[in-house]
């Protein structure tokens, strides 16, 4: 029995490991295809996809860094394929908890800081202060911008997680509802929750674009 709501995310098994994590792997299973001498039409979609990433990160990184668009399209890949697979029955979501998001924004943003205030620190100094700024509010602006910078690994991992929690959470509420019911009150949470299903499909997409698309241009600001 459940000793709170947020149990039913537990990762533990019954085998005292955690064995539910392996599927975050799963996402493994889809790559194959692309190595088919025949191209199948999810491999041509999956190629417009990436295609269409590159050339937006491209853009937000400048034509300088080539080949770091990389990272980021399999960023993106990893974290949509863990968040669609978490919307099946049976499957755990790793995305929905801090483990593995803070796990990897801290890493990245801790990267990023390194390589900008080492090679870059003028460059990195100047973001402190935005252009125009009194010299009276300079010192606040120095706080705040250290602080707001501070919280982005943080809010990077807090939003995907949150985000991913929230739709299980309130599909679950109304699973747990659908015993004491009426038929035509069980028809109309049924309906909801293909509803919110559809609505966290979209989600899922979403969520896995903002962590990547936010990652880049936080690489921006350091080169």
């Amino acid at each position: 029995m459940m000793t709170n709501l947020f149990s039913s995310f537990d990762p533990s098994t019954s085998f005292s490991l955690a064995l539910n994590w392996l599927s975050t792997f799963l996402g493994i299973l889809f790559i194959p295809t692309s190595y088919w001498m025949i191209p199948s039409r999810y491999n041509m979609i999956w190629s417009k996809v990436t295609i269409t990433l590159h050339n937006e990160f491209k853009i937000l990184m400048g034509n300088s860094s080539k080949g770091s668009t990389l990272m980021f399209i399999s960023l993106f890949t990893f974290l949509m394929f863990n968040n669609f697979l978490g919307l099946f029955p049976y499957i755990f979501t790793s995305t929905s908890h801090l483990v593995m998001t803070l796990a990897m924004a801290l890493p990245m943003w801790m990267s990023f800081m390194i390589y900008g205030w080492f090679n870059n620190t003028l460059h990195m100094l100047a973001h402190l202060v935005p252009q125009g700024t009194p010299a009276a509010l300079m010192p606040f602006m120095v706080l705040i911008e250290t602080i707001s910078n501070i919280i982005r690994p943080g809010t990077l991992a807090v939003r995907l997680a949150a985000n991913m929690i929230a739709g299980h959470l309130l599909i679950t509420l109304m699973g747990n509802t659908g015993n004491s019911v009426s038929l035509i009150i069980l028809m109309i949470l049924l309906t909801a929750q293909i509803l919110l299903l559809t609505l966290e499909s979209a989600v899922a997409i979403i969520q896995s674009y903002v962590f990547a698309i936010l990652s880049t241009l936080y690489s921006s600001e350091v080169t």
